[in-house]
């Protein structure tokens, strides 16, 4: 199962559209994972219609009309694996045993906020299992990073397999009219 792992779209306010290689990748992805941040609804209904299967949440940017439609927190099950999607985690500081403790059903925490990609694997003090977060960072507004970016992977056999973290050039910025 491929995997297209995004979050801080900010689009129409950072950006006018996604990067043509995200929806290149959106296109061959059997699920995509979306830690809010949408800004706008039209990007929710595009990426609802284009990927054959889109698991979301919303983030603290997201209005009315897009928490009408999304949970704060998705839950899924993919080949196996126990995904949550949210979008704010707190400081870096202890997120590991914080997320842990809050999410013990979950393989794989994907979330967003900060803009800055992040992929660790802990294990958990209560059971000794393995725990991923994964934050795709912004393939939009890239704030202080170097590049905006995304993630996509793979889960074969129930393991999380091949993640890779994706640069994007600089989008052309949204200007005031």
């Amino acid at each position: 199962m491929r995997l297209v792992v995004l979050a801080d779209t900010h689009v129409p306010a950072r950006a006018r559209d996604l990067p043509s290689r995200v929806w290149a990748a959106v296109d061959e992805a059997d699920a995509v994972l979306h830690a809010g941040d949408w800004v706008g609804p039209e990007l929710l209904r595009q990426l609802t219609e284009r990927s054959r299967r889109l698991i979301a949440c919303f983030g603290n940017n997201d209005g009315a009309e897009i928490r009408a439609i999304l949970p704060e927190i998705a839950r899924v099950t993919l080949d196996g694996l126990r995904f949550v999607i949210v979008h704010e985690t707190g400081a870096a500081a202890a997120r590991d045993r914080r997320l842990a403790a809050a999410y013990p059903e979950a393989d794989v925490i994907v979330f967003g906020h900060s803009h800055i990609p992040w992929d660790t694997t802990t294990i958990r003090p209560q059971d000794g299992r393995p725990l991923r977060l994964l934050n795709p960072g912004s393939p939009t507004d890239r704030r202080r990073q170097p590049h905006p970016t995304y993630l996509t992977a793979t889960i074969e056999d129930q393991t999380l397999l091949d993640v890779e973290l994706h640069r994007l050039p600089q989008p052309t910025p949204v200007r005031a009219r």
